[in-house]
């Protein structure tokens, strides 16, 4: 507890110098009826559902087709909502040196990432060297987005768990107040092990799962590896990091054997993002015990289906981690 607490008073010390201050555009408001608030019981998820041949996103389904369950018990669904929920996307771009020879790809890939973001979306871009900079904070505004992506260069080393910590600490909160509630996700690449780091990767799994954010991370490999893809034979032990991250957010990992894939891996995670369901129930075990609740969902009406969604939530007595209600 004691380290957790260090590292929380030292997390404005990970952040690099930040860029100029740019006045922000008013936020875009979403029509009426797709604004939604949260509630400070409510546990929420995103949902991604596939066929039974798990190749196709299945996106026609309602609040009736879905049990959830949290230690096993069944949780009586309270909100449901397949399409109106805004997104807040988070980009966040390896920059250190060994990266120098694929910047311009990950640039052109990372804007055409951010241009699939629809009208109430919001993205943000940070990157991450031996130091952290939040480029760009949340914002509407495509042009501003883009800059900040292609600004990005290639220098020094990898402070990957910083990276995220920051990431966490600083969007992905549960939303506070009335303001609208908004589906949150990371989609985090990097190409090497982290190397210059002061926070663990417990650390980083911990206020993960307080926080709510799917995370998609994108590792790219230097030399194929073929246990990459398999789900066979052995990770390494940055890779398998980065794995459990994915899987336990409700996010997904890739492991692109060339920079060139990042178009296609980018338009998978937009794919995703827009074919989620956002599913929201009030714990009938309501106590604040610190301890980690696993969730599961179950499309009771096609058993076949594959649900994938985060491992849990952690009941530590603060705000828990939701995403939307209706107003």
């Amino acid at each position: 507890m004691l380290r957790l607490v260090v590292i929380t008073l030292f997390t404005s010390a990970l952040l690099g110098p930040a860029p100029a201050q740019q006045s922000q555009p008013p936020v875009a408001t979403p029509p009426p009826d797709a604004i939604f608030r949260s509630a400070a019981n409510l546990v929420s998820v995103n949902v991604s559902v596939l066929d039974g041949s798990g190749r196709r996103f299945v996106t026609d389904l309602s609040r009736n087709d879905f049990a959830i369950y949290e230690d096993g018990v069944q949780q009586q669904v309270s909100f449901f909502e397949s399409s109106q929920v805004p997104v807040d996307l988070i980009v966040m771009l390896d920059a250190s040196s060994s990266m120098s020879d694929k910047m311009s790809v990950v640039h052109e890939a990372a804007n055409n990432f951010l241009r699939t973001l629809r009208p109430g979306d919001r993205g943000a871009v940070i990157s991450f060297a031996d130091q952290v900079q939040v480029i760009e904070a949340m914002t509407t505004d495509r042009a501003k987005l883009e800059a900040a992506v292609n600004s990005t260069f290639a220098r020094g080393g990898t402070a990957l768990n910083n990276a995220l910590y920051v990431a966490l600490r600083q969007f992905g909160g549960a939303t506070a107040g009335d303001g609208p509630v908004r589906r949150r996700a990371i989609a985090l690449l990097t190409d090497g092990e982290d190397t210059s780091s002061i926070v663990s990767f417990d650390d980083v799994l911990e206020l993960a799962r307080k926080s709510g954010v799917n995370i998609y991370t994108i590792a790219l490999q230097s030399a194929p590896n073929p246990a990459v893809g398999t789900g066979r034979k052995f990770l390494s032990p940055a890779q398998f990091s980065l794995k459990s991250l994915a899987q336990e957010t409700g996010g997904e990992a890739f492991f692109p054997a060339q920079v060139s894939e990042l178009h296609n891996v980018y338009g998978s995670i937009a794919q995703e993002l827009s074919c989620q369901y956002s599913i929201g129930y009030t714990p009938s075990n309501g106590r604040a015990d610190g301890r980690f609740r696993r969730i599961t969902v179950r499309v009771a009406s096609h058993p076949e289906m594959k649900p994938k969604t985060r491992a849990g939530y952690t009941a530590d007595g603060g705000r828990a981690p939701s995403d939307a209600v209706r107003r």
